[in-house]
């Protein structure tokens, strides 16, 4: 069985990259989550964006973004 941490890694590489349109989004996911809304998705989806695709890109950015603070505090720790 593979480690967790190199698992979630992997689902961040394997993603394509993000559509330059998508960038206020993905940020608004990366630093403040809670505030997500569904208009926020609602024009994603009227900007031409698959909901498999908004999808596949909040997780990874979320994922990318967990894992970047983990790597943080691991070095204040350590």
């Amino acid at each position: 069985m593979a480690d967790p941490l190199t698992e979630l890694k992997d689902v961040v590489a394997a993603t394509s990259p993000a559509s330059p349109k998508m960038a206020s989004y993905l940020e608004k996911v990366r630093d403040r989550a809670y505030a997500v809304v569904d208009r926020d998705i609602e024009e994603l989806e009227e900007a031409g964006f698959a909901q498999d695709v908004i999808f596949e890109q909040t997780v990874a950015v979320a994922i990318s973004e967990g894992l970047r603070r983990l790597d943080r505090a691991n070095e204040v720790i350590g």
